[in-house]
């Protein structure tokens, strides 16, 4: 019912061919990948899919000569499992490297958030013991001026909770750049002073 709904809202804006930019991966997924699997045959669930973007993908696409100023810093990027999965992690990558991040990207599987999965009672040992093969001991070995990177809400949530470190979204980092490249804020532990 409620894709149905979304296709009929966004009806003029699909058949206009109108990008759409979602900041959630898992959101994205949805448009991009599972109302196709609900609606094969609609058109407009067809455009929708090859309308959507992540943040990176639609600079990398559609506003290739974007500039950034650098950001100077070292950051941790972890891929929330939709990004990896269905999108990939090249654009991320390469609009980090271009603003000059000094990046590690840990081989970390999954935050083992998982939506609500690991708020669940019967999944929270299994949800901690994923976040701490690699990810969360990543994020406490990074230091305290260092980035922590993901653009997926439970990866946030699952970082900030089990380490107290509070993770940036793609966007509040090149908003950090454009910033700090005008001279008006500096990033320290993850925040805008």
């Amino acid at each position: 019912y409620h894709l149905q709904q979304i296709l009929r809202t966004l009806k003029n804006e699909i058949e206009t061919g109108l990008p759409v930019v979602v900041l959630e991966p898992s959101c994205a997924s949805v448009f991009k990948e599972e109302m196709l699997n609900f609606f094969p045959d609609d058109e407009d669930a067809k455009r929708l899919s090859g309308q959507t973007f992540l943040l990176s993908g639609f600079l990398a696409k559609k506003a290739a000569d974007f500039r950034l100023p650098k950001l100077n810093k070292k950051a941790l990027l972890h891929g929330h499992c939709h990004h990896k999965a269905i999108f990939k992690m090249d654009y991320e990558e390469s609009l980090l490297n271009k603003i000059g991040l000094d990046m590690q990207i840990p081989e970390s599987g999954c935050c083992g958030m998982a939506g609500a999965f690991g708020f669940e009672k019967e999944h929270y040992d299994v949800s901690i013991k994923c976040g701490e093969r690699v990810l969360l001991p990543a994020v406490r070995n990074m230091g305290t001026d260092d980035l922590i990177i993901t653009d997926g809400f439970s990866c946030h949530e699952q970082v900030e909770q089990c380490t107290g470190r509070k993770a940036l979204h793609l966007a509040e980092v090149l908003r950090l750049a454009l910033e700090n490249g005008n001279g008006t804020r500096s990033a320290t532990d993850g925040r805008a002073e």
